[in-house]
């Protein structure tokens, strides 16, 4: 595949014997030479997701306020806000193009990618940055490519004893590199203690943490519905994801956490769209524009 690095379907074994290591888990994320966000707290206080304090809000706050004055820079944002309107106040779902990537950012395939089968209108959730070494490039998982199917669909002789807790939940395609994984969505971060956390309320393990989630199901600390499984993942070496991203295969967006949670809650079908109408401008026009075909 010309866009990530080589690999296939990855099989179902891991779902029923995740071993303690696993040497192709991707480590580190050093970030020398890119737009490194902010550091974020390791506090182990319950995350408010909604908590105007995030960074990311912040940053988007600043971004939204920047557009306002271009549309109409005669007047001040101080005259604004004085007037009633609400210049601090985000709605719920936002979206807005950064300049480059970034954990906890989305990977938007623009219409450069409409004749590849495997990436085309996809949105990518980058998990780590990574860094220059070659087996800790920046990785992540393709949001909204459903296989419409549960895991104990998959194999359904091996879930005859109920063994996993994991029957019902849904399986998606999270990218062409041999390694499943999965996103646990929580409103209660201090619960979910030894998974990384991408955004406030977004954690994500390897196949390798199976066991640590079935816990938590079974304690009731995470429901089904809070759990999405992908096979497979996206991965790049890490000049690689630049050269795409300059070569204009994707557009590079922060998003608001509301916007990823539903994202991996609900049908993430229009999600694409969403997120192309939500940047605006020449991405919007995008959105509505029918795929290329090149035959």
């Amino acid at each position: 595949c010309p866009v990530c690095q080589n690999g296939g379907l990855a099989s179902f074994a891991w779902l029923l014997h995740a071993g303690s290591g696993d040497a192709s888990v991707p480590t580190g994320d050093g970030s020398d030479g890119l737009n490194e966000p902010p550091v974020e707290s390791k506090s182990t206080e319950p995350i408010n997701i909604s908590n105007s304090n995030y960074w990311r809000d912040v940053r988007a706050n600043l971004v939204r306020r920047e557009q306002e004055l271009l549309v109409d820079p005669s007047v001040p944002a101080e005259s604004k806000a004085s007037s009633g309107e609400a210049v601090h106040q985000l709605p719920q779902k936002w979206a807005h193009p950064i300049t480059m990537p970034e954990a906890g950012c989305v990977l938007v395939a623009t219409e450069v990618l409409d004749d590849d089968s495997v990436f085309e209108r996809t949105v990518i959730l980058l998990l780590r940055l990574g860094s220059r070494g070659t087996f800790d490039g920046p990785f992540g998982v393709i949001l909204n490519r459903p296989l419409y199917t549960k895991i104990k669909n998959v194999n359904p002789s091996s879930f005859q004893d109920q063994t996993t807790p994991f029957g019902d939940c849904a399986l998606f395609f999270g990218g062409p590199v041999d390694m499943s994984m999965f996103l646990v969505r929580t409103k209660d971060s201090s619960r979910l203690k030894g998974f990384e956390e991408v955004i406030p309320g977004i954690c994500f393990g390897f196949r390798t943490e199976l066991e640590k989630a079935g816990v938590l199901m079974k304690s009731g600390a995470i429901n089904t519905e809070d759990l999405r499984f992908f096979v497979g993942h996206a991965a790049w070496d890490y000049e690689q994801l630049l050269s795409e991203i300059r070569a204009g295969y994707w557009a590079v967006a922060s998003c608001s956490t509301e916007l990823i949670s539903d994202a991996v809650s609900t049908d993430p079908s229009c999600l694409w769209t969403e997120i192309l109408q939500l940047m605006g401008g020449h991405y919007s026009e995008l959105s509505q524009k029918p795929k290329q075909d090149s035959s």
